[in-house]
């Protein structure tokens, strides 16, 4: 049983809830606040002794067996870092490249890669495949896993992910060649040409690996948790909301560094260092996506609303609840 109400403590962090948050998340600055400290990179350099002992408090906290002088900060520490590492549904550790405080460090360097300039061919078709391929085992690693998928989904969501960009990559570099623009604008636009392909491949990813949603529907319940049934209309909405997310996220990551950089390398000092175009290229990257990420998921909450009478007459004639919820997904 979990441990009685805690009040406020003394450092004034709320009291302590078990999968709760810090911030209040029914407001858009809440939520970044909350995915700020979920892609903290500091958490990759969790020792086994601190991950153990997250652990343990936080089981001695479910069990009510806390020892004296444990605040709520302590408690809210603990649940980030066992957050940050084990997968809440098996209970395992996530690879440190696909958790969600590994993706800006390591997912840099592909972006970085993608936005290289006058890319060849082969180097687009590297970049996007690589790009896809992380996105891949990001989203298994961090899947729901309450209820078994087959591994063909996650098969097919990959292969529709990688076919879709490096077509439209292709594509599009192909028709840029045969167009008569000059060289300058040819560059600029050639640095542009990933966001698209990127934002298209993202929506067929997330279509294909959450399809068997809209035939099931997904869970709707009360504000206490009471599951009422499974909606095919919110199904609906929580994928909408999330292929939305995966189509802003890479917008800032793909677009502004691009844009910067053409205007940077008309500069006096890049023109006389043109070494530097790679590094300050890699810094905006980083920057962009730092922000981006926990931005673009914090649009929409994670426990998302709906109105009673929106849903199937099956599921509204049972509860007198004005409005349901549902979990929308990363």
């Amino acid at each position: 049983m979990a441990q009685s109400k805690r009040s406020v403590d003394e450092t004034g962090v709320p009291p302590f809830k078990l999968g709760g948050s810090v911030y209040d998340q029914t407001t858009f600055t809440g939520r970044l606040c909350h995915f700020l400290d979920l892609i903290d990179p500091r958490s990759l350099f969790t020792t086994e002794k601190q991950l153990s002992n997250a652990v343990s408090l936080l089981d001695d906290y479910q069990n009510g067996n806390l020892g004296s002088g444990i605040s709520d900060r302590d408690l809210w520490e603990a649940q980030k870092v066992k957050q940050a590492i084990i997968h809440p549904d098996t209970g395992e550790r996530i690879f440190m490249p696909f958790r969600m405080s590994g993706y800006v460090p390591f997912g840099t360097p592909i972006v970085v890669g993608l936005l290289l300039p006058d890319p060849t061919l082969k180097a687009t078709i590297f970049w996007q495949w690589l790009n896809q391929s992380h996105n891949a085992f990001f989203n298994y690693s961090n899947r729901n896993a309450t209820k078994p998928t087959p591994t063909s989904r996650f098969v097919m969501g990959y292969c529709g992910a990688v076919g879709s960009a490096v077509s439209i990559a292709v594509g599009l570099n192909v028709g840029l060649s045969k167009m008569a623009f000059s060289p300058q604008v040819k560059s600029i636009m050639s640095r542009l040409i990933p966001y698209p392909a990127v934002a298209m491949a993202n929506i067929c990813n997330v279509m294909l690996m959450r399809n068997s949603e809209l035939s099931t529907g997904v869970d709707v319940y009360t504000s206490e948790g009471e599951v009422i049934g499974a909606s095919k209309v919110a199904a609906k909405e929580a994928i909408k909301s999330t292929a939305a997310t995966r189509v802003v996220l890479p917008a800032p990551i793909l677009v502004l560094p691009p844009l910067i950089m053409a205007a940077l390398e008309k500069t006096k000092f890049m023109r006389k260092n043109p070494r530097w175009s790679l590094p300050v290229n890699s810094l905006l990257v980083l920057l962009a996506f730092g922000g981006a990420l926990p931005a673009a998921i914090a649009l929409f909450p994670q426990e998302s609303k709906i109105k009673t009478s929106s849903l199937e007459a099956s599921i509204a004639e049972k509860t007198s609840e004005e409005f349901l919820y549902f979990n929308k997904g990363l």
